[in-house]
């Protein structure tokens, strides 16, 4: 009896102890969001057409005009042709185009087309080329084009004349010299879509498009559009591979866009609208970019959704809360309107438009949106989970009416979509109070916070997160940067996102913005990649986000790595459950090297042969397109064991990721 009495004793005493050995190991650890670092692209420095979006042709459709830029019109960036003494005549023209929302198209008027000369008369440059009248294009800032690569030509055109024109599309370098030629012939006196393959004889820099009308006759053209055939994926109207697959090489979690202040647009008639960026090329709605040039909606709504499929990336578009951007008419530079909201008339129809939008990406095939994605070549639902609305809008009395009305209309009909709110473009002050406010009376998923500041701010609130109440909506951290790309900045952000994967079961997402910059045309200057037609630059930020993205885990383990509360250092530990890893981050943000205790004893069936990565270098080294490489990680394999000494090198990030057996 006795011995019974004892072994249920020690059977209590075994269970308790188990009990609290668990407990205590939980409050070690917690499950953190699965999608925690993701990407945020938005038409800024010609970041879309010009860049990620693979179009060579610059204004293809003719349709940019003086809203855009006070010194653009129609023939921006064309040229009109006159070759061998050939003659005629160009003009835009807008009474029978191809589709209400493409008004603007070239009509050649070929008056004369002169004869190839003979004898000491073949050498002057006017005698040289195809006899013909037409128009070139030399893309965006130049046209490079590879040897035996292969570029489709499209284009629309409807002949006006009695009979068929032909037509030679040829490649040509900058010496005239003769890329590529195909010839096609306009025979419809209805709009037709033409197409031709050119497959290029030797690598140009500079080379230019010509469409060249080679007999007398009169013919309109439309949408004249080149792209590679290596497009990222190797899609049709796709995007340019070199870019697309630095972002692929991220795994991100999740892609925002199209924006940012893009978004809610310059005004209410500039607001981005998701159905005008769909369906065919041409029947797609061009407007004004607000940060100052033009957009094709060439990259819209389908192709922003096939790429977060492409790289397995979920898809946040951001639309807006139906006000346009408080900084409407240029209102930071120059007193403008300030922000617009649409009249109240309209917002059963702009409801229905976001409605639509889950319909599109989630609908059956057969559904009336659905079908349009189908038709598209996407049978297939996207499986949208997430939609912002809104984008660090100013939080007057017409925006809080209007997401009200917006939030209640997307939960009633589609619960399982995720909102995200918005606190406006500051991390405090009085739109971050009311945005948080209308997020919790509205029980939205996220709220949105977005704060640009020198890395000293982010080295003096790495405690920001930990004290917010988890059980109001999460954070998406949609928009940060410390301002600058040196590594001092990096690696600013690089202490900061060890607080965010510590908080990550309340800051579900975050992501760097801005993502691109075109040389010569950058109207932001702190950027993650900037490019030119041939190359880019990674800078130390974009290195600090990759090492972070591709060594995330699903578990958080505190106590792991000491840092003595030394204000210079920070880490974190994680594991990720589906490969069993352990990684660890550490940073150190002084100019000495500094050392960490690392200790591994509440994991078992370590590999003690462990990856490193390390980013690390001079403070104010910074990568540019003439210097890409001054700055860059240095991967190596190292011994650990479970308990270790890690000296950090001055301002670094080192990740080290253990494998278990």
């Amino acid at each position: 009896m006795n011995s019974r009495i004892n072994q249920n004793k020690l059977s209590l005493v075994v269970a308790i102890l188990t009990i609290g050995i668990n407990l205590a190991n939980a409050q070690q650890s917690k499950k953190i969001s699965p999608y925690l670092f993701g990407l945020f692209f938005e038409d800024i420095n010609y970041a879309a057409d010009g860049g990620l979006y693979a179009e060579m042709i610059q204004n293809r459709s003719f349709e940019y005009s003086p809203t855009d830029n006070p010194q653009w019109h129609s023939f921006t960036s064309w040229e009109f042709v006159k070759q061998v003494f050939s003659y005629g005549s160009l003009n835009i023209e807008t009474n029978d185009p191809i589709h209400s929302n493409n008004p603007h198209y070239a009509v050649l008027d070929i008056k004369h087309v002169g004869e190839h000369a003979t004898g000491e008369f073949a050498n002057i440059p006017e005698n040289k080329g195809i006899p013909g009248v037409g128009i070139k294009n030399s893309g965006y800032d130049t046209m490079i084009v590879k040897a035996s690569e292969k570029y489709d030509l499209s284009m629309f055109g409807r002949q006006i004349s009695d009979h068929p024109i032909p037509i030679t599309i040829i490649l040509q370098g900058t010496d005239g010299k003769i890329l590529a030629k195909e010839n096609i012939s306009v025979d419809s006196k209805d709009w037709k879509k033409y197409n031709v393959t050119l497959t290029v004889s030797e690598n140009s820099d500079a080379a230019s498009l010509l469409v060249i009308g080679t007999s007398e006759g009169k013919l309109a053209i439309d949408v004249v559009s080149l792209f590679p055939q290596k497009t990222f994926k190797n899609r049709k109207n796709g995007l340019r591979p070199d870019l697309a697959k630095l972002l692929a090489d991220m795994t991100p979690a999740f892609v925002r866009f199209p924006g940012g202040c893009l978004a809610h647009g310059d005004g209410t008639d500039n607001m981005y609208r998701w159905k005008n960026t769909v369906g065919p090329i041409e029947q797609r709605i061009e407007q004004r970019n607000l940060w100052g040039y033009h957009q094709t909606m060439g990259l819209g709504y389908y192709e922003y959704f096939q790429f977060c499929e492409d790289i397995g990336a979920k898809p946040v578009p951001v639309l807006p809360a139906a006000v346009s951007c408080q900084n409407s008419g240029g209102t930071w530079r120059i007193g403008g309107t300030g922000q617009q909201a649409l009249p109240m008339e309209e917002m059963e129809s702009y409801i229905q438009e976001i409605l639509d939008l889950v319909e599109w990406a989630n609908g059956s095939p057969t559904s009336e949106w659905g079908a349009i994605r189908a038709a598209a070549g996407h049978p297939e639902p996207f499986n949208l989970e997430f939609i912002g609305i809104g984008n660090e809008d100013k939080i007057t009395p017409e925006f809080q009416e209007r997401f009200n009305m917006i939030s209640k209309a997307v939960k009633a009909k589609y619960p399982e979509i995720q909102l995200i709110g918005t606190s406006g473009p500051f991390s405090d002050g009085e739109d971050f109070e009311k945005g948080w406010e209308i997020a919790n009376d509205n029980h939205i998923a996220l709220v949105d916070e977005h704060y640009y500041k020198q890395p000293e701010w982010f080295l003096s609130n790495l405690n920001r997160y930990d004290s917010y109440d988890r059980k109001k909506p999460g954070v998406y951290l949609g928009e940060y940067a410390s301002w600058g790309n040196k590594l001092k900045n990096a690696i600013a952000e690089a202490a900061y996102m060890t607080t965010l994967e510590r908080n990550a079961d309340i800051v579900k997402m975050a992501s760097y913005a801005p993502l691109f910059a075109k040389k010569n045309h950058t109207q932001w200057t702190t950027d993650m990649i900037f490019f030119d037609n041939e190359t880019y630059s990674l800078t130390p930020n974009y290195y600090v986000q990759k090492m972070f993205s591709t060594n995330y885990g699903d578990t958080y383990y505190k106590n792991i790595i000491s840092t003595k509360k030394d204000s210079t250092l920070s880490a974190s530990c994680l594991k990720d459950s589906k490969t069993g890893d352990i990684i660890l981050k550490m940073v150190n943000t002084g100019t000495k090297e500094k050392s960490m205790k690392v200790n591994l004893n509440k994991f078992k069936n370590l590999l003690f042969d462990a990856e490193q990565i390390i980013l690390t270098g001079d403070a104010i080294a910074e990568n540019t397109l003439e210097n890409p490489n001054n700055i860059a990680p240095i991967n190596s394999t190292i011994k650990v064991s479970k308990s270790f000494d890690y000296i950090a090198p001055p301002t670094s990030l080192t990740v080290i990721r253990i494998k278990t057996n």
